[in-house]
């Protein structure tokens, strides 16, 4: 059976194209800002970016593509007007923002999901949630029995990327020792690809979008597995789309955008349209599930 995923959305207006640069101040529609990108999110935020600077040609937002902690520092020193992460500034943040007078604000854009990946080689294609607890809690053969003459790696992103923080606030607060970290998302599906034994960990809009053609070939060097939850009965499932709008993938968080700016400047601007309808139509068509328009699963034989 397959399962389709389908939004519907009431049009949304939004500012005129804008006019000259010149202005000292910049506006919903231009200027020139920086903003911090959780490196898990560079392939949907790029598409984005594309569409808007499409639309918006006297507005320049660049991006930084770094750890999800070294983007919300970024806001918090200021050299980042807005920050794309998976969670809500902590306390020491808001005291910091409060301490100036700010009151940032936070804008839910999609769910993602975490999607565990393995080479094409290994005959296993399912795991549970038990047993990722296990693994990341040093059990090496709490997957396969055989793990120890074909030792289990887990390979992340980053130590500081929101994947890494998703397993450690979820499974473990502290990994065994074959359990590491490279630097990218693309990093980690690499080694996969050249390591039988690894499991990867990575966001999951790295593979979803079925158009985009470095998600094709990422595909093509990995397996993604199936994960099942912890509900009695409960099957094994992708990260699909339609699972993850659900709620029955297990691995599931929320892509945040967190704006530390006081008036309608560009950033703001930049975060109304990724929550607009096209902005949302973009997140849509990378396989994530938008999540400030309503949507509706369909099932088809």
């Amino acid at each position: 059976m397959k399962i389709y995923i389908a939004i519907f959305c009431a049009s949304v207006l939004f500012a005129a194209c804008g006019s000259d640069p010149s202005q000292e101040m910049d506006t919903a529609t231009t200027g020139v800002i920086t903003v911090a990108v959780d490196e898990s999110f560079k392939s949907i935020i790029e598409q984005e970016l594309d569409v808007f600077h499409a639309t918006y040609k006297y507005a320049v937002v660049q991006p930084i593509y770094v750890p999800e902690e070294e983007a919300m520092k970024h806001l918090v020193s200021d050299s980042a007007r807005v920050a794309f992460v998976t969670r809500m500034p902590n306390e020491s943040e808001e005291a910091y923002f409060e301490n100036l007078k700010l009151r940032p604000r936070v804008t839910k854009l999609a769910i993602d999901g975490i999607a565990l990946i393995v080479h094409p080689d290994n005959t296993d294609s399912v795991i549970t949630i038990e047993q990722i607890r296990g693994l990341l809690n040093g059990n090496r053969t709490a997957w396969k029995a055989d793990s120890v003459q074909n030792p289990i790696q887990i390979v992340f992103d980053n130590t500081n990327s929101s994947t890494a923080k998703y397993m450690r606030d979820n499974f473990s607060s502290q990994f065994p020792e074959y359990c590491f970290a490279v630097n990218t998302n693309p990093e980690v599906i690499d080694y996969v690809a050249n390591n039988p034994n690894a499991i990867g960990v990575i966001g999951v809009n790295w593979i979803s979008d079925s158009g985009d053609t470095a998600a094709r070939d990422f595909l093509e060097k990995i397996d993604v597995l199936y994960v099942v939850g912890d509900s009695t009965g409960a099957r094994g499932q992708q990260p699909y789309q339609a699972y993850i709008a659900q709620g029955t993938y297990p691995l599931i968080r929320y892509i945040y955008a967190v704006s530390r700016e006081a008036r309608v400047g560009l950033g703001t601007g930049f975060v109304s349209f990724v929550a607009s309808d096209k902005g949302q139509r973009i997140i849509l068509k990378s396989g994530l599930v938008p999540a400030t328009m309503p949507v509706r699963i369909i099932s088809t034989e």
